[in-house]
């Protein structure tokens, strides 16, 4: 299997693979929190992966790429190329082999708020966003950023929707990450109208 070299320290994108997974989890606990470390503030952070990273890998693992550094993965992209698709195999097939491990309750923690997000998967349903039926996530950890790595990964998983024949995708962001909109405005992603205060959405063509 042949790799992409992106960076003078040598770090490369390559499929994703089981291997992986525990990797991607980490990942994506430190990079949670508005693009940084969750741990100090949620006493059981893997909801995170729960909902945002694990389902991916396992209903779409073809489109799921990381950054490898030699050692293990330190980036990922992740997504799917059927929203509507993917929000019925999450409701039918991942929340039943979840919910036991984190029921739905009326609390008020941060923890709670997240796993009513697990509960809910038809929130990423929105009439504003059906021109754009692929969605992804991706998450570096902050050692690796800076380097082109992100740019990359988008590259990778782009063209694999665009050779489906996937013509537009979208994603969610939390509005303080400044940051990471920066990234995305540089990679041609504009701004979707969705009236969500807590969330952004981006949105762009595959080509």
């Amino acid at each position: 299997m042949s790799t992409t070299t992106e960076s003078a320290n040598r770090e490369a994108i390559r499929p994703y693979g089981d291997a992986d997974l525990e990797a991607v989890r980490d990942i994506c606990v430190r990079t949670a929190h508005a693009g940084g470390d969750a741990r100090p503030l949620y006493p059981d952070p893997s909801i995170f992966p729960t909902a945002f990273a694990d389902p991916y890998v396992a209903f779409e693992p073809e489109l799921a790429f990381v950054v490898d550094n030699g050692e293990r993965a330190v980036g990922y992209i992740i997504g799917t190329v059927d929203t509507a698709a993917f929000v019925k195999r999450y409701r039918g097939e991942w929340l039943p082999s979840v919910a036991d491990r984190w029921p739905l309750t009326d609390g008020t923690t941060r923890t709670d708020h997240l796993v009513r997000l697990l509960h809910d998967p038809e929130r990423m349903l929105r009439p504003e966003l059906d021109d754009y039926p692929a969605h992804l996530h991706i998450d570096l950890l902050p050692e690796v950023q800076g380097r082109g790595l992100g740019r990359a990964l988008m590259t990778r998983f782009l063209g694999v929707l665009a050779a489906r024949g996937v013509g537009a995708v979208h994603l969610g962001m939390a509005p303080t990450n400044v940051k990471a909109r920066a990234f995305y405005d540089r990679l041609g992603f504009h701004e979707i109208a969705v009236p969500d205060p807590s969330t952004t959405y981006l949105g762009r063509a595959t080509r």
